[in-house]
């Protein structure tokens, strides 16, 4: 935890899949991406993140380069996400975790046992879904690449219906 509070803005943006909050810093570093419909659980996250008085959000406009790349991205632009500089505080596993998600190209999906292959833990599938789950930074952190093993889509916390959009978006068959 962090002796001070951090003190952050938040944004609220309209997107096709419904107005999308952004967290940022002063270092212009996206912090939290969520959904409107879900701001009690990115609250919760970010208690969990940096401590219950670890984080004051005052409303405010989302750096141009966070902006800019999300806008891309929903006109089409896949890849524009990936240059978004992101930052969260989390174990080292989900870090790791975190980290591996932002290796899946965009319109190419794996499933958690690949993931868990892939950072070496193979016998961690389980702990890979909860890493991703807790994922405070959708999207841009693309969770929603990540499928049962047999091809069906699994947890999202923005919603399954929305995982579907974004993945066939990115040129999936779901």
């Amino acid at each position: 935890m962090l002796n001070q509070a951090l003190r952050w803005q938040l944004d609220r943006v309209t997107t096709p899949l419904g107005v999308m909050l952004l967290v940022s810093d002063a270092q212009n570093t996206l912090r939290a991406l969520d959904w409107a419909d879900s701001e009690a659980r990115m609250l919760d996250r970010l208690r969990l993140l940096y401590g219950s008085d670890g984080v004051t959000l005052t409303s405010g406009t989302a750096p141009q380069p966070v902006r800019n790349g999300l806008e891309a991205y929903w006109a089409g632009d896949l890849n524009a996400v990936s240059a978004i500089p992101v930052e969260t505080a989390g174990t080292a596993f989900q870090q790791a975790a975190w980290a591996w998600l932002r290796s899946i190209p965009p319109g190419e999906t794996r499933s958690y046992q690949e993931q868990a292959r892939g950072m070496e833990r193979a016998s961690a599938v389980r702990a890979v879904g909860r890493a991703n789950g807790a994922n405070p930074i959708g999207i841009v952190i693309p969770c929603h690449r990540v499928i049962g093993a047999n091809g069906t889509l699994t947890g999202y916390a923005g919603g399954i219906e929305r995982k579907r959009w974004l993945l066939r978006h990115e040129g999936g068959d779901f």
